[in-house]
């Protein structure tokens, strides 16, 4: 970690309207802007030095500092005093993290400025930085706008096609009989479904809004791209919900596979039972220890009754068979 990401400045780029950008230090957030120019600040808001900036040297509306710092945000889009504020979800990838433990992002941006703030990391920064050395950077404040919300939106759109994946392989798993561990498999893509929807359906919402947002500095290329970006998270959405449904119709159909099973097995049980029952009947009536049992003298009696038990037996068995029980 360097020495600016401990004080909370985690990226602070001057942009000179051409595709490239240079990087500064906390004392050269001052420094006055050039014609085409633009500044990017990006800052942890769990730091002191961020917060102390944002409250006092970023010029910044009251309410729009407190949604740039406040700790619980959903997604939404709103044009505040000047500027237009954008707070977007985006997924977790980072390492050991679950995909729909989204990251926040919080953007206040104007013709000339864009503040940003967030707490774990997003992977769009390290794109950004790399379009920037490549001399292909956002050429103005509406392009670095339509740039993040499309990298953000993009990896979303990775994360709902991995996760109707999943769904497929499990289908295929169930054709094949290999059942075991679907079940849980698909009670986990439901509930990673489940918690995705919860940001993903507001921020489709806010990225409506933002292309529709009377603001200047908004070009119509800039609101053509976001409308493009808004359609592929209309779409993500949709994916995600088709895919739940999915989940959840094979989490159905897998329960019903095994209600079936077990139905199957205790009616061969109660077949059973119902084949034994006479027969226990006989031998439990022939077994009591009492006198006057017919052929308890007689040498022959033992295999004249086990005659008799399969005689029954079998004719059991011949009347479920003609009765279609079995």
């Amino acid at each position: 970690m360097t020495m600016t990401e401990q004080t909370g400045l985690l990226q602070a780029v001057i942009f000179d309207g051409q595709g490239r950008g240079q990087q500064l230090a906390w004392d050269g957030l001052a420094r006055p802007l050039a014609k085409d120019e633009f500044l990017w600040v990006h800052l942890d808001y769990t730091s002191a030095a961020a917060q102390d900036w944002v409250v006092n040297q970023s010029g910044l509306h009251t309410a729009d500092m407190e949604a740039l710092l406040k700790e619980e945000t959903r997604p939404r889009s709103v044009v505040s005093h000047n500027g237009l504020l954008v707070i977007l979800r985006g997924v977790n990838l980072n390492p050991g993290a679950d995909p729909e433990d989204m990251v926040a992002l919080r953007i206040w941006a104007d013709a000339t400025r864009i503040i940003s703030t967030r707490y774990r990391c997003h992977m769009w920064e390290t794109d950004i930085l790399r379009a920037i050395e490549d001399g292909e950077g956002p050429i103005s404040t509406g392009e670095f706008l339509t740039m993040v919300t499309d990298l953000m939106v993009g990896r979303i759109h990775t994360v709902v096609q991995d996760i109707e994946d999943q769904v497929a392989a499990l289908e295929e798993t169930m054709l094949q009989q290999k059942s075991g561990s679907v079940r849980e498999q698909l009670g986990d893509i439901r509930r990673q479904a489940i918690n995705l929807r919860r940001y993903l359906a507001p921020q489709r919402e806010a990225l409506a809004r933002l292309q529709t947002e009377k603001i200047t500095w908004l070009s119509d290329v800039d609101r053509l791209h976001l409308r493009e970006v808004h359609d592929r998270m209309v779409r993500a959405v949709e994916d995600l919900d088709a895919a739940r449904e999915r989940a959840v119709i094979a989490y159905e159909e897998l329960a019903n596979r095994v209600t079936e099973q077990l139905n199957q097995r205790m009616y061969v049980l109660s077949l059973i039972a119902a084949m034994f029952m006479p027969l226990t009947f006989l031998t439990g009536l022939l077994g009591i220890n009492v006198g006057g049992i017919p052929g308890a003298e007689n040498k022959q009696a033992f295999l004249w009754v086990c005659y008799i038990l399969g005689a029954v037996g079998l004719t059991l068995y011949f009347v479920f068979r003609k009765r279609k029980w079995m």
